[in-house]
Formats: structure tokens, sequence, C-alpha cells
């Protein structure tokens, strides 16, 4: 059977899935086959800037000099001095799960991996290292529009590709972007996919491929 149009696929996957009090996410199950996912290199670890936003911004937080922060404190959702980081260190646990990525300044990069590195390194939220003096606003702008892929040592995983509230076309965008991404990274790129489905939150799935 020759593969669906994205639009038609998340169309249905919209339409069949009942309504709720809340803005669903739209995501995809994405099945790998034929990988041996005991070798790193065949796990995914990716974040992809989805050309049609997320439907709701991700969360950035930035550790940083009270010079950095000075810069992006408009645009982050958390920010962090050095000095406050033990402060955060104590209710990690808590706190680093409404953040979605995390930026920090270089020379930080050491005492946070002391400090929080038992509670980042699990969740995939290692910081970004950002250089001393720069300005990552623009970086923040593409992360807030990001979704990270993980696959760890599954066959099968999820990725956020919007919300209920968006057009089919916008998401189908997003599913484009972001099977192209997976696809590229594959070692044998869509036959290492065995399938695809599209699903609201807790609506049924709609096989895309």
């Amino acid at each position: 059977m020759p593969d669906r149009p994205a639009t038609e696929v998340v169309a249905e996957a919209l339409e069949k899935a009942p309504a709720r009090k809340f803005t669903e996410a739209v995501e995809l199950s994405v099945n790998l086959k034929d990988l041996d996912l005991s070798v790193p290199k065949n796990r995914l670890e990716e974040e992809v800037p989805l050309p049609s936003g997320r439907g709701r911004a991700a969360k950035v937080a930035v550790i940083g000099s009270p010079e950095l922060l000075q810069k992006v404190r408009q645009v982050a959702d958390v920010v962090v001095s050095g000095q406050e980081l033990d402060e955060f260190a104590k209710g990690a646990k808590k706190s680093v799960n409404g953040i979605d990525f995390f930026l920090a300044e270089a020379p930080l990069m050491p005492t946070i991996g002391k400090r929080l590195g038992v509670v980042l390194g699990p969740r995939g939220k290692m910081p970004k290292p950002v250089a001393p003096g720069s300005d990552p606003t623009n970086l923040i702008r593409s992360l807030q529009r990001s979704v990270r892929i993980r696959s760890k040592g599954n066959r099968t995983f999820h990725a956020a590709v919007g919300t209920r509230s968006m057009k089919p076309e916008e998401i189908a965008k997003n599913v484009d972007a972001v099977l192209a991404r997976i696809t590229g990274k594959l070692e044998r790129g869509r036959s290492n996919i065995e399938s695809v489905y599209v699903k609201t939150t807790m609506g049924p799935a709609i096989r895309l491929w």
C-alpha cells in the first residue's frame, strides 16, 4: 500500500480522537527494526526544530554568569546564576521535570556535572554549553520550538509534533521534519523503521508508514 500523505493521516487522527477538556499533544510513535540498540551509535539522541512550532513552547533554562543571564532574561523561562546553582540543585529532581532544555555557560559545565549530572544525565537534559560573553537568545528561541528525540535502548519511542489546537497541515510539516531527521540518522535509513503512527495523547493511533 503506498504511503498516505502526512496531512491526511494527521487529519484522521484528530478527527477520531474524542474531544477532551484539555489540549492534547499530537505525537509520532516510531517502531525501529534490525538495529542493535545495545550499540550506542544506533541510539537516537536528537533535537529537531519544528517548522510549525510545538503548539506550546518548550521551556528553556539557562545557567550562567549575571552578564549572560541579563541578555536572556526576557526570553529564557528559567535563569540560574552560578551562585544559585547549589540551591537549585537541592530541588532539582522536581524542578527539572518542567524544563525541556538547559543551556549553560561553558566554564560552569564541570560544576553542573557534579551538582546536577545525576539528575539531568538520565533524562537526557545535560546542558548545551555556550561561550562566555555570547548571546544565546537565538538558540533559546530555536529550542523553544524544538522536540527532543531519544530512543535509548527501546525499539519504540515517541516524539511530540504539535498540539490538537494546530492545523493538520502545520502538524504534518512537523511530522515530515522529524521523520527526515530520524531516517537521516539511522544506519539504513527508512529500512530501519518498521512502522510509524500518529496519535493524540489519548486518541487512537493511525498508521502513517
